[in-house]
């Protein structure tokens, strides 16, 4: 692998399987009782975080300390950039701390990119505005494969506010590098008019869910709507929020996912979420297993 990963785009599919197969062999460690190696000792990782997290956050931080390397962990709210210093200097003074890798989540995309170029760290991007979210997809993908097995031929349904989700973008191409179909559903305010290509768009979610074998609800992003896309929560889940019924139109042994956190009630139903068919709670323990492999690999390591 190359020195950084800061989008799906950077991964060929043979990168992208040789990740899953790594991710499987530290997801045994992850059955000991001692769940440490001592693989990136004496390395030093920063988790630099502009937007909040838990479920990312803390995967991360985890999968650095099972590594034994050292971990420090930037606090914006604490730190000189609410004084008005400026990204470019921040990163500058880390890379002065002999910092082997930086974690980063930003609210603006191409961040992770630029950072790349001007630090000599591993840049790893935990989710960059509304573009990418590399890691989430190949933990997703990582768990479809524990579920469901060979990628190819398989129909996976994006469901929700697909216009704000960087999710959405990285799993679509992950999913797609590895031979599944992928068509989003959702309301048209939701859905981007120019799509990518070989994608098709549902608007209605018992036609998008027939016949899949992955149910992927995605969180409804307030936080990002200027404006209304939707006339009510109530009104979202009655006709886009995924519940029991809705899902006797997918295929009888299909899963449902979530990248978190849930809004119940108006994505998902908590019948569905808690149910046999959620593997929900197998991402994020799937995701210490890949966001291992991940800086284990980068760089150029070799399993």
């Amino acid at each position: 692998m190359k020195k950084d990963l800061v989008s799906i785009k950077d991964l060929t599919a043979d990168e992208i399987r040789h990740i899953l197969v790594t991710a499987s062999t530290f997801k045994d460690v992850l059955k000991r009782d001692i769940k440490k190696v001592p693989t990136l000792r004496g390395k030093t990782m920063v988790n630099l975080f502009f937007e909040p997290s838990t479920r990312t956050r803390t995967s991360f931080e985890l999968a650095q300390k099972r590594l034994s390397a050292d971990v420090l962990n930037f606090s914006v709210t604490t730190s000189s950039v609410v004084k008005g210093e400026s990204l470019y200097d921040t990163l500058r003074t880390i890379q002065s701390y002999g910092a082997d890798y930086i974690v980063i989540r930003h609210p603006c995309s191409g961040t992770p990119h630029l950072l790349s170029k001007i630090v000599r760290a591993s840049v790893i991007n935990a989710g960059d505005g509304i573009n990418e979210h590399p890691t989430q997809a190949l933990l997703d993908a990582f768990t479809i494969q524990e579920k469901l097995g060979e990628f190819k031929g398989l129909e996976v349904a994006i469901v929700g506010d697909i216009l704000h989700s960087r999710v959405a973008r990285s799993n679509t191409l992950c999913l797609r590098a590895l031979g599944a179909n992928v068509r989003y559903v959702g309301p048209p305010t939701l859905i981007p008019t120019y799509l990518p290509k070989g994608i098709r768009a549902f608007y209605n979610l018992q036609e998008g869910l027939r016949g899949v074998d992955v149910v992927m609800a995605l969180r409804v992003q307030k936080e990002r709507m200027d404006r209304g896309f939707f006339p009510s929560e109530r009104e979202y889940f009655k006709l886009y929020g995924i519940a029991e019924e809705r899902l006797q139109m997918a295929a009888p042994n299909a899963v449902v996912m979530h990248p978190g956190p849930m809004n119940r009630g108006i994505e998902i139903s908590s019948e569905v979420a808690d149910s046999e068919r959620a593997v929900i709670l197998e991402q994020v323990t799937n995701g210490i297993a890949v966001r291992m492999a991940v800086l284990y690999l980068v760089g150029g390591a070799d399993a």
